[in-house]
């Protein structure tokens, strides 16, 4: 899958520890707008996906991801690649936390069922929603986000989001 673009901020040892989270991400495209999962605790936009777990492969944790987050069932034969993003940032819990983000196209029923959410997504409020670009573009560049305000891991995320979210609308395709 080709690189869209690598994050790293370059505030970490250079041998120390290293953690790897790969993740999926999904591009569901509705009528020029695209379906986001919204942080109503916090106010910002977000892929739908996650990590991948052991055993997963791309596909499986993209359609169980955002069938958790979204409640939206994933149509296989839909998936195709978009790009991937290259994270690497100082961890929690390793010097080095380096991060694979695969994004992937897809197609979605119409019709949403319940969300599966963890506890953290459920004490953020994760809500789907169908936004243009630039709401959420908006939302996680301007917006006040509470006490996740100046917190490293999380700016490189709301970074990455709307990142990609540029890309997809100078391509045509939001």
């Amino acid at each position: 899958m080709k690189l869209l673009f690598e994050i790293d901020t370059k505030d970490y040892p250079e041998n120390g520890s290293v953690g790897r989270r790969p993740s999926v991400r999904g591009i569901i495209i509705r009528g020029g707008k695209i379906v986001m999962v919204h942080s109503l605790k916090y106010d910002y936009y977000k892929f739908p996906g996650g990590g991948i777990e052991p055993g997963e492969t791309q596909q499986q944790a993209l359609i169980r991801e955002i069938r958790e987050e979204a409640g939206l069932n994933v149509m296989p034969e839909s998936i195709r690649p978009f790009g991937r993003v290259l994270r690497r940032q100082k961890g929690y819990y390793e010097d080095i936390f380096i991060q694979e983000n695969y994004y992937y196209f897809c197609g979605a029923e119409d019709t949403a069922g319940e969300q599966t959410l963890d506890d953290y997504e459920a004490e953020e409020q994760f809500t789907p929603e169908l936004v243009t670009a630039a709401r959420a573009i908006e939302a996680n560049l301007s917006h006040d986000h509470g006490s996740k305000n100046g917190n490293a891991q999380f700016q490189v995320m709301l970074d990455r989001e709307s990142r990609v979210l540029a890309m997809l609308q100078e391509a045509g395709l939001l």
